[in-house]
């Protein structure tokens, strides 16, 4: 196995659905992303292997969207590209696919990485809809065609929401904020918690943009009407307030519930992309390592429990690491749901769950909230599903060579019930 190293990324501003990158589709935030990688890096085009994304909606009109970016993003016609698709850990399995690759011997440098449009997620036709435009076009009198229009129902016209269907999993037949409900009653989580964590994470994304910290992992995306760059991130709320975050409805039990959507992800739009190299290329070329994987992990647990995935990957990325839970120096966890975070804070620092659920021989320890998204999460941030494990590496990579830390974690839940977590080594 050869010697593995993660270059500097870079991603786009994450921005709302339907707000400053609602136009733009999924292959051109990923163009976006790529060009500028290789731009910044001075890595040139022609030495790229291969190119791996992850995307979740799979947009109809650019199939394997990491082909589409790839050629869009000038990469030569003769490299080959492929799309994953892992849920929300789909950014993430990128880069371990990438890692793979490359620490076997069958590749030396490539592009990963991840791009989603949740915006541009379509409605889809009811069945009887689309039956009856099927029909349509095989029938080839007059009164066969009107005869099939007459054929529809008032119910027929409702259209299917993709976005909605998507976000559900079939199996607990429970949507990703039902599931987050089902985590805080079990848990025992108040609507106050949840409101503290999720400004909290406005507070740290507000004081990373401030700084200029946030801007250095950002590249500005030119949306229409073309008139100014997208350069900032839309969702941190510099007025954040308790008091706002308490005025805020229960969204997925609107009679006993906690979620929000103040203490939730947005669904949101963006892209991010990776270098993963052999050490040996990148010191041919000039490409300066800033971490390396120690170890990584994706488990399966319980669909209507899948907010629980980092606590289920986390010990297993570890013994794969060779390291113990103390040594991590920062944690990025991705925030879809703030009960899901506070959970998980539960579930590691609880000796009973880690014996009895993980068989492990105790708690696999205490979070400490000082090193744990340090620049916000995805309550502020966003989470476009395809990206944020992305997200997670670049982002903990560049804070650890800013404090000087070691070891990182970058762990997330991923919709329908699994668990993800790398734990990366800072470069010498």
């Amino acid at each position: 196995m050869r010697d593995v190293v993660l270059i500097d990324g870079y991603r786009t501003p994450f921005a709302k659905a339907g707000t400053a990158l609602a136009n733009v589709r999924a292959s051109e935030l990923g163009r976006v992303a790529v060009s500028e990688l290789l731009a910044r890096s001075g890595a040139d085009p022609s030495e790229i292997d291969e190119v791996i994304l992850g995307n979740v909606a799979q947009p109809s009109e650019s199939t394997n969207i990491a082909r589409v970016v790839a050629l869009l993003a000038g990469i030569p016609e003769r490299v080959p590209a492929f799309t994953v698709q892992r849920n929300c850990a789909s950014g993430m399995e990128s880069i371990t696919q990438a890692y793979q690759k490359v620490a076997t011997g069958n590749a030396d440098l490539i592009v990963a990485g991840g791009t989603e449009s949740m915006s541009r997620i379509p409605l889809y036709m009811s069945e009887g809809l689309t039956r009856m435009f099927e029909r349509l076009a095989r029938e080839k009198s007059v009164g066969g065609k009107v005869q099939a229009i007459t054929q529809v129902r008032p119910r027929d016209l409702a259209p299917r929401i993709a976005l909605a269907e998507g976000l559900t999993d079939p199996v607990s037949g429970l949507n990703m904020g039902e599931t987050a409900e089902v985590l805080a009653k079990e848990f025992g989580i108040s609507r106050e918690a949840q409101d503290d964590f999720a400004l909290q994470s406005h507070r740290r994304a507000v004081a990373a943009m401030e700084s200029g910290r946030m801007a250095q992992e950002i590249v500005p995306v030119f949306a229409p009407p073309y008139t100014r760059a997208v350069t900032e991130d839309v969702g941190p709320r510099k007025g954040q307030t308790l008091e706002a975050l308490a005025k805020l409805r229960p969204f997925f039990d609107r009679r006993y519930g906690t979620v929000t959507v103040g203490n939730s992800c947005p669904v949101t739009d963006g892209a991010a992309a990776i270098l993963v190299a052999s050490a040996e290329k990148a010191r041919a070329l000039g490409l300066k390592p800033a971490g390396r994987i120690k170890g990584y992990a994706f488990v399966g647990l319980d669909p209507a429990r899948m907010g629980l995935g980092p606590t289920h990957a986390t010990p297993v990325a570890l013994q794969r690491a060779g390291v113990q839970f103390r040594d991590i120096g920062l944690i990025e966890l991705n925030e879809a749901f703030a009960a899901q975070v506070i959970a998980n804070e539960i579930a590691m620092a609880s000796p009973k769950y880690c014996r009895e659920k993980l068989g492990l021989e105790g708690a696999i320890g205490q979070i400490d909230r000082s090193i744990l998204n340090v620049n916000g999460g995805a309550i502020a941030l966003g989470h476009p599903v395809g990206v944020s494990g992305t997200r997670l590496v670049l982002t903990i990579l560049r804070e650890m060579r800013k404090r000087d830390v070691e070891l990182g974690l970058a762990t997330l839940c991923v919709g329908g019930g699994q668990g993800a977590a790398l734990v990366l080594e800072r470069a010498a």
